[in-house]
């Protein structure tokens, strides 16, 4: 064995990289976040349209970027598998803050597309960020870290379209060129202070077939257990993309949101996970454990689904997100169970592999969920109703908590039957 082979990471390393890695998502949502509020109208005067037209065009501009990561993300985590993750890490956000650059200097909307189209890229530095964590976490604290990841993910975009909207005020592309200057301290902070967290004997030879979207499926189901959980998750993406589909359109429609009440309940929703995952997860966990806090979100999903569609006032649907908020505990819950059942060498082609799934499900669902919200609006709807969709959502929801609690009494026979023997 070489003495690369034997590094091990020290906790002073594994300290700096789980910052940096929590900092990175962070940052990079809060960019996001930071262009959302003036997209439409940079949209609006790139192409000399309307606001009708506009919101069409962004649609497309999703399905670009979600296309985009959605066949990108598996590379960048085999990448990461082979040449560690602090290059590609580094790759990823660097492209980031040329994309916004794109963005804020962009005369046409093909501009604005390969833009989407480059973000949809470089946007996969969480998956990235992901394995980092699963390499310096021992598989007992993999929960509470995803839970971190997910917190931080959830306080960027809480912070970034507040932001956003401040900026906006200055012009539409005011936002990006700070969304620039944010990726790019990133990038400088991460050059100094981002160790390597994935030992050269450690390392994997690079595989296309893990490379690619359906070639990740191959890493799943080389062990057991992993690809039923994925099928849950896609499942849980899905019935979830409504949210990112309809969110601000049910509430105008049923009642009467102004955009001010639609970027607050926004906030208060991705506050409150923010609150719940960062502070709860741990204690959660150790009390619970992944498999019962996975059942108890999905639950709570399917009951906040149904009750969006009764909820007859704005000052219940607040209450409902105070509740909704445990929801938050699925994904980092099933990224740990995930996690815990693969190797060390192959934690980035597992993350590479979860988000692909994750923008595949939320492409469709948003799509599917947009475009079932609008008919049931229609005059060709025999039931005209802003809340249909919830309904759907909640049915879709329901399916993976039955499959998962499957999953969950197999496992606790597993387990039995192991510790009889």
């Amino acid at each position: 064995m070489t003495a690369n082979a034997a590094i091990t990471i020290s906790s002073g390393h594994a300290r700096r990289a789980t910052i940096f890695a929590l900092l990175a998502v962070f940052l990079d949502v809060s960019g996001l976040g930071l262009i959302l509020p003036v997209l439409p109208t940079l949209i609006e005067g790139v192409g000399h349209v309307g606001l009708d037209e506009a919101a069409r065009l962004g649609g497309w501009m999703f399905a670009a970027f979600s296309l985009a990561q959605f066949l990108c993300a598996p590379l960048m985590g085999a990448l990461s598998d082979r040449f560690g993750r602090r290059p590609l890490l580094l790759l990823a956000i660097s492209g980031l803050a040329v994309d916004y650059v794109l963005h804020a200097l962009a005369p046409t909307l093909a501009w604005l597309f390969v833009g989407r189209v480059i973000a949809g890229i470089c946007g996969s530095s969480y998956v990235i960020a992901n394995a980092c964590l699963a390499d310096v976490s021992p598989p007992e604290k993999r929960a509470k870290a995803f839970g971190l990841m997910a917190a931080a993910f959830g306080l960027g975009f809480v912070l970034g379209p507040a932001l956003g909207g401040l900026l906006g005020s200055f012009g539409p592309r005011v936002p990006f060129w700070c969304a620039a200057v944010l990726a790019g301290a990133n990038f400088l902070f991460g050059l100094f202070a981002l160790p390597e967290t994935l030992p050269i004997g450690k390392r994997r030879t690079f595989r296309w077939r893990e490379a690619n979207p359906l070639g990740a499926l191959i890493v799943f189901r080389r062990f057991p257990g992993v690809l039923p959980l994925g099928a849950v998750l896609v499942l849980y993406f899905f019935g979830t993309s409504i949210y990112v589909a309809i969110w601000s359109f049910w509430g105008i429609a049923k009642f009467g949101w102004s955009e001010a009440m639609v970027g607050l309940t926004l906030a208060a929703s991705g506050l409150g996970m923010s609150l719940l995952q960062g502070l709860a997860t741990g204690p959660a966990v150790t009390r619970w454990g992944e498999w019962r806090l996975t059942e108890v979100g999905l639950l709570v999903g399917i009951l906040c689904c149904l009750a969006y569609g009764l909820v007859t006032t704005t000052t219940i649907v607040i209450l409902l997100l105070i509740v909704h908020a445990a929801e938050g505990f699925v994904h980092p819950m099933l990224t740990a169970l995930m996690s815990r059942a693969v190797p060390e060498n192959a934690q980035g082609a597992l993350q590479g592999g979860i988000s692909a799934l994750m923008n595949l499900s939320l492409l469709a669902g948003t799509l599917f969920f947009s475009q079932a919200f609008g008919f049931f609006l229609s005059e060709d709807a025999l039931l005209r109703s802003p809340d249909i969709s919830y309904f759907i959502a909640a049915a879709v929801l329901a399916v993976s908590l039955v499959l998962f609690t499957r999953l969950a009494r197999k496992s606790a026979f597993r387990s039995v039957h192991s510790s009889k023997e």
